[in-house]
């Protein structure tokens, strides 16, 4: 896992004894936010961040100092430097009250590149710049500022960098409220976060299970010209069954002309969702020709590929055939085609493999159904195997010992009642559910394998679910 702890991917400047390197840590900064980064998940996040500084139409981006961080953390030092240039322009046409910020954080990134190409009297020139401005702050410190502008500044990175930063994120945003309830940019970032959040384990649920509804409606106030926040409104109203105000609010969003390429992309999820599968598929493609690399567009997709086949195989009775049949088979295969590029792009994007699994095991290719399932398992957070129980621990011990025989079938007994018996008590479910599978494996029992794979996997998705 890369974080601003983990030097590049390729050899920097070592001096990391260096008397410097204490100023540097002092700064607030990305090399000191403790961002949580797969270095499998870098590729992708340099993609989303592109995206949104191409395609979302808000003051309120995360842009090209967070970019150049990435840049550092593949060593690409040149074009980090470039990347914080462009910082700089952008905060000098900045209007905003805190473009000081800003440029301190861009400041502090220079540093620290600077550091890592070994140029110790630029690194020195730029916390320099960073003293000289705190000393004027009303909280003085001698690297660094306190100040909800800089905790807001914090909370968009942790935002934009996963899942595992969401809870840090948050914290950042409500610290940041404490100090200025209304300022509209720290409600946006908070809205954002907790709406990432949201997702319960099972929809549709009630109104008052919905955290993130009045965070949005407070940023929509604040924000009348938002359209992405209006687009995210409508799909929580969704969520919990407002399908009438969610559809209100969805053409607000899409009446507007900024940040479409995002509205795009929620619109046609939220219409994918009532079935209007050809519509939402009209404003995927109208999105994907802006960002024609993004991991969401190509899920999305491939899911609305995968909801025309079930409505064929619905209007058969599970039995198309002829024309039926080839059609199926054709969704089947644009599906997995988009499911594939998905999980390209983002290796560890585990509900792409999920669904290209299940492609697989609709067109009876269990290999590769279990191949994209057993990936799924191995990615981290996907689900995490938390039992300390003995007996558990015991079961597996022996099935690795015994061959086929009737004492394996007796271990294999017992651990199956002992799933059962934590799926049904509501214990540890995922985990359980997915041991249901392994023991169907054991079997030699593919199809209900894999059907108690997914399950696992979609109660562990619910969970942890970014969209």
């Amino acid at each position: 896992m890369l974080s601003g702890g983990k030097k590049p991917l390729v050899k920097q400047y070592c001096a990391e004894e260096h008397p410097l390197k204490d100023r540097l840590q002092k700064l607030r900064c990305h090399f000191t936010w403790g961002l949580l980064i797969e270095d499998t998940e870098v590729s992708d996040l340099q993609d989303r961040i592109l995206e949104e500084i191409q395609c979302l139409d808000t003051e309120h981006k995360v842009g090209y100092n967070l970019l150049a961080y990435v840049k550092h953390l593949q060593g690409k030092h040149e074009d980090a430097l470039e990347n914080l240039k462009e910082a700089e322009e952008v905060v000098q046409g900045d209007q905003a009250d805190h473009s000081d910020v800003r440029s301190l954080v861009t400041w502090g990134n220079y540093a620290w590149v600077y550091y890592h190409m070994g140029r110790l009297a630029d690194a020195q020139t730029y916390l320099d710049k960073v003293e000289n401005t705190c000393q004027k702050s009303a909280d003085p410190s001698r690297y660094s500022t306190q100040c909800p502008e800089m905790d807001c500044e914090e909370g968009w990175a942790l935002l934009k960098c996963g899942g595992k930063n969401y809870e840090r994120a948050k914290a950042c945003f409500e610290k940041a409220l404490e100090a200025d309830p209304e300022n509209p940019e720290f409600n946006t970032g908070y809205a954002i976060t907790v709406y990432r959040l949201d997702y319960p384990a099972k929809r549709p649920c009630n109104v008052s299970d919905a955290f993130s509804l009045q965070p949005l409606r407070k940023a929509i106030r604040l924000n009348p010209q938002d359209a992405y926040l209006k687009a995210l409104l409508a799909l929580k109203l969704q969520d919990v069954g407002e399908e009438a105000e969610g559809r209100e609010c969805m053409e607000e969003a899409l009446a507007h002309t900024s940040s479409q390429t995002y509205v795009f992309r929620y619109a046609a999820k939220f219409f994918r969702r009532q079935g209007r599968v050809e519509e939402a598929l009209k404003y995927l493609k109208r999105a994907l020709k802006a960002t024609p690399r993004s991991v969401f567009l190509h899920h999305q997709i491939g899911l609305c590929y995968r909801e025309q086949m079930i409505q064929i195989k619905n209007a058969t009775h599970m039995q198309p055939r002829g024309r039926d049949r080839e059609n199926v088979d054709r969704l089947v295969q644009l599906a997995i085609n988009e499911f594939q590029k998905a999980s390209v792009l983002k290796p560890t994007f585990e509900l792409a493999h999920v669904h290209l699994a299940e492609m697989y095991a609709e067109i009876r290719q269990y290999k590769e159904a279990e191949e994209h399932f057993q990936k799924a398992l191995c990615i981290p957070n996907t689900y995490h195997w938390k039992s300390e129980d003995k007996a558990i621990t015991q079961y597996l011990k022996g099935l690795k010992i015994e061959k086929v025989s009737y004492a394996r079938e007796k271990l294999l007994k017992a651990l199956e009642r002992l799933a059962e018996r934590r799926v049904n008590r509501n214990v540890q479910v995922v985990e359980s559910t997915a041991l249901l599978g392994l023991i169907h494996k054991l079997r030699g029992e593919v199809s209900e394998a894999l059907l108690c794979y997914e399950k696992a996997l979609r109660l562990a998705a619910d969970l942890n679910s970014m969209f």
